[in-house]
């Protein structure tokens, strides 16, 4: 059986493997729903698939080198979908605005800390 430990690492290794890619910078509009602006950059790990069958979800903070320090995991009952967001180099604040972001409308999420 693992650990919190082992999870956490296992995806500090495929951001290291892999590297991630901002597809959503901050100040960015959601592509379906404009009014909606991404207050901190967005994006995936590079080579992964999640859920949706698109990449592995990350916030990207402004703090550096504080690697991974949690995971969103979140449901939305528009798209009656869950994932789970990685917070890389997320700061306190940082933690906070992607907190607001995926508890926004139909989408909830909860905060699991390294």
């Amino acid at each position: 059986m693992g650990n919190n430990e082992e999870f956490f690492t296992a995806f500090e290794a495929l951001v290291k493997e892999d590297g991630i890619t901002i597809d959503r910078p901050k100040g960015s509009a959601h592509a379906r729903f404009p009014d909606l602006i991404y207050p901190i950059d967005y994006g995936y790990i590079n080579g992964t698939r999640s859920q949706d069958c698109q990449g592995i979800d990350v916030y990207c903070g402004d703090g550096e080198f504080l690697g991974v320090g949690g995971v969103i995991c979140t449901i939305d009952a528009l798209k009656k979908d869950s994932e789970v967001k990685i917070l890389y180099n997320c700061t306190e604040e940082n933690i906070q605005t992607a907190m607001k972001m995926s508890n926004n409308g139909p989408m909830h999420g909860i905060l699991v800390r390294r």
